[in-house]
């Protein structure tokens, strides 16, 4: 259910749509949980710890765009002291638009004062690709990572694909 936000998750867990009567005070009730939980038990993929060594010692800025919203996002990233050289992170409530949207993207992109089209985006959803393709940017899909969609990633038309993090780096120092 990653990726499906809590509408998703609540819809499969009690088999109820949005209109419901009592969903607002489910998804509140999951929310206040989710935000006093999330950093419990979330963990990195393997190798993101040594991409983003490597990242820091080329000096190559890197940032965090994600859709969920900011009381998650901020909780989550202040708990993982990893994410502490992160150039810019951007939740999914930061502009008026989340992801397949470009705003978010290109939010970063100003944050850490760079161009759009020197940036490269790595998602593992079908709406990483497009948010990237519709910001310019340079996209990657992570064949690791949740692959939250119904059409297959290599349907999703990602310039390039990883299976692990430290592949980033062999894209990062071709032409």
């Amino acid at each position: 259910m990653a990726g499906a936000g809590a509408r998703g998750m609540l819809s499969v867990a009690f088999d109820m749509t949005p209109e419901h009567p009592e969903f607002a005070g489910l998804r509140e009730e999951f929310f206040t949980n989710y935000e006093a939980c999330i950093h419990q038990r979330t963990k990195v993929f393997p190798g993101v710890d040594a991409l983003i060594a490597h990242l820091s010692q080329a000096s190559i800025g890197w940032g965090i765009v994600t859709n969920k919203a900011a009381r998650f996002t901020d909780v989550l990233v202040g708990a993982t002291p990893l994410f502490s050289t992160a150039g810019a992170v951007v939740s999914g409530d930061t502009t008026p638009h989340p992801k397949p949207h470009p705003a978010p993207l290109l939010e970063a992109a100003a944050r850490m004062g760079m161009d759009a089209r020197h940036c490269v985006y790595v998602g593992d959803d079908e709406r990483d690709i497009v948010a990237g393709k519709a910001a310019g940017m340079r996209t990657v899909a992570a064949m690791y990572g949740y692959l939250g969609t119904q059409t297959p990633a290599g349907q999703w038309e990602a310039d390039a694909a990883i299976n692990s993090p430290l592949e980033l780096l062999q894209l990062l120092s071709a032409p």
